[in-house]
């Protein structure tokens, strides 16, 4: 447990050990952050997500410096798209942030999704405790930025921030089935462009139709050159104000938690499973017998199901 140690001390080695460890699946990891858990929960986490194109990157970079301004300690982590045929990344958000490397309160990692999908690396939220731990105060979460499908960040955030950019026109509309329902708040980025002004009295009148105690609130700036990211910040704290004055942050910190505990148990279950060269040649064998009409996926399912929670030994027997 001396990585675990070290963490709590704020070593910015052993964040980034663990968070390897925790994308290899590493048990040991796992039992570290198990042992350390009671130190996590204090930090803020921020999604930024939006489309492509948007200046994610450029924002975060911003956002960072301007929590800095505030003596506050910065966790990024940057989630970039994983080839589906090399497996590689580019990692470049780690790139565009180069000179946030060398401010001691600041820690990033850039995490490639590896096939996973909603616009996020399977192992966020192992990084985002890891982070929490070491003392971070925030933790922004930048997202691959892939569309509608990117709604996972709700899982691993206590705001959401949605980025738009001027121009995007009925695309708005298109994703307001998805990303655009998980914003808490909203900034249009890129203001300098024509249309900045139509595009944000689009969000506010969409925004009009359905929402609850909470009205996001949408502010425009140009990440570029630093122009209205201190208001972003002020919205950003009004959320959290929000979120920690009333039941809200706990209720979803309930949620998210429940989530992921069904998250972890589906995988150690299909893990458990899979594992076993015999649980493997069985589920061909019944895959056949599916695929000629002998069995129905249903029963079979279910059969699986009662095997794997009544701890059945010597393989499936179904």
């Amino acid at each position: 447990m001396e990585l675990g140690k070290r963490l709590l001390n704020g070593d910015k080695r052993a964040a980034a050990r663990l968070i390897t460890m925790i994308e290899n699946d590493d048990p040991e990891a796992v039992a570290i952050l198990s042992a350390y858990f009671s130190y996590t929960g204090r930090a803020r986490v921020i999604g930024i997500t939006g489309p492509p194109g948007a200046g994610k990157s450029t924002l975060v970079d911003k956002l960072a410096k301007q929590l800095r301004k505030q003596n506050a300690k910065v966790g990024v982590l940057a989630v970039d798209p994983t080839s589906p045929f090399s497996g590689g990344s580019i990692l470049g958000d780690r790139i565009r942030m180069s000179d946030l490397n060398l401010d001691p309160g600041v820690f990033i990692r850039s995490m490639g999704t590896r096939g996973h999908l909603g616009g996020l690396s399977k192992s966020t939220l192992g990084a985002v405790k890891i982070l929490d731990i070491m003392g971070m105060d925030y933790i922004l979460i930048e997202t691959v930025g892939v569309g509608q499908s990117e709604v996972d960040i709700v899982k691993a955030a206590d705001s959401v921030l949605m980025v738009m950019v001027p121009g995007l026109g009925d695309d708005i509309q298109a994703l307001k089935a998805g990303i655009m329902e998980i914003g808490d708040v909203f900034v249009v980025n890129k203001s300098d462009r024509d249309g900045a002004d139509r595009t944000k009295t689009e969000i506010e009148m969409m925004l009009d139709f359905d929402h609850g105690e909470w009205r996001p609130p949408v502010s425009q700036a140009v990440a570029v050159n630093n122009t209205g990211i201190e208001e972003l910040t002020e919205n950003l704290d009004r959320h959290w104000n929000y979120m920690e004055s009333s039941s809200k942050l706990i209720e979803k910190r309930i949620h998210n938690s429940e989530l992921e505990i069904i998250d972890l148990t589906q995988t150690a279950i299909l893990k458990e499973m899979m594992g076993n060269d015999d649980n493997r040649n069985r589920i061909r064998e019944l895959a056949q017998k599916v695929a000629s009409r002998e069995r129905d996926p249903y029963s079979i399912s279910q059969t699986v199901l009662k095997e794997m929670i009544v701890g059945a030994e010597g393989g499936m027997e179904v």
